[in-house]
């Protein structure tokens, strides 16, 4: 496995204790302003520069870029212009060395929490979920829409990311629900997921991001799961839940209901050997949360947590 964790564009305290933690590679977001320019060179060089000068190396972009990629979701009037700009960041992707970039099919609502202050252990917070507490948007759209989407999207773009040997990594719903009021979601289930990977396009350019607690929160026997997609597992989100798709909550990496040893060895017998990242952290006693889940202190835990665990089964 690479260890790797996840970097926003600009430097923060987490590059810091990344970097310190031992980690070398990354997932990347792109900048989000009205400067930068997706199928403009120059604009990803500086900021890849950015990251290869800290000692990190780019080998994931995470997520899609929002201006693009919810236009694809939604299938609106901005889709194929959409369409075309993902194009275009395939061969500034393979120049630069980062062939992975992960995806999901959300449409209107992305990942969503009800609560960003859920109590775990020694009084740390956590991000849940609770379908009782989740307030309809008024957005809509069916599952049969976002078939169509998901169908248009990828037999367009699949052929072009491999001329330039990029990876599309599918994203699970989070939370894998079926619908949050009048928004379906259809990637919510194995199932649904080995259709959109392995049956409308057939090609090494398409897989999934293993996000193992959502398939784990679905019902799945997360062990076959790895089994089943072990040569579509083009990254993993190391993360760790207690709980049911309708009401569940993110935990500490040892104190969830997944056993993250005996995954991590499932991954190891597979063969399973991509870039690695911890998710979804508790804000930690004496942080101010500036975005859940994704706080400073809970992810020095986690890093080590993963390094242990990664150290523990080497030669395996």
């Amino acid at each position: 496995m690479i260890l790797a964790d996840y970097f926003r564009s600009e430097h923060d305290i987490t590059w810091d204790f990344a970097l310190q933690s031992g980690v070398r590679h990354g997932f990347i977001r792109l900048p989000e302003d009205k400067e930068f320019d997706l199928t403009e060179a120059s604009h990803w060089e500086t900021v890849h520069k950015r990251f290869t000068d800290f000692g990190i190396t780019p080998v994931v972009i995470e997520p899609m870029p929002n201006e693009v990629h919810d236009h694809i979701k939604a299938g609106n009037e901005k889709r194929d212009e959409s369409i075309e700009k993902v194009i275009k960041m395939f061969p500034i992707m393979q120049s630069l060395g980062i062939d992975t970039i992960c995806f999901n099919f959300m449409a209107h609502i992305g990942w969503l929490r009800t609560s960003s202050d859920f109590p775990e252990r020694g009084g740390a917070r956590v991000t849940a979920f609770d379908m009782k507490a989740f307030k309809p948007t008024g957005a809509k759209i069916t599952a049969d829409e976002l078939w169509d989407n998901y169908t248009y999207f990828v037999k367009a773009v699949i052929p072009e990311a491999e001329k330039y040997g990029i990876k599309l990594a599918l994203h699970p719903d989070d939370p894998p629900v079926p619908s949050l009021g009048g928004v379906e979601r259809i990637m919510v289930n194995k199932a649904n997921i080995k259709r959109a990977v392995y049956d409308i396009v057939k090609s090494t350019s398409l897989g999934i991001a293993m996000c193992q607690a959502n398939y784990f929160i679905m019902g799945e026997d997360l062990e076959k799961t790895i089994e089943d997609f072990a040569d579509k597992i083009y990254l993993v989100h190391f993360r760790n839940t207690t709980g049911e798709p309708n009401l569940f909550r993110e935990t500490f990496h040892d104190n969830g209901d997944i056993d993250m040893a005996k995954i991590m060895k499932t991954y190891v017998r597979c063969g399973v050997d991509v870039p690695i990242r911890v998710d979804h952290v508790p804000t930690m006693a004496g942080e101010v949360s500036s975005l859940p889940g994704y706080d400073a202190m809970g992810r020095l835990f986690a890093i080590g947590y993963l390094k242990g665990i990664l150290d523990s089964v080497k030669g395996e």
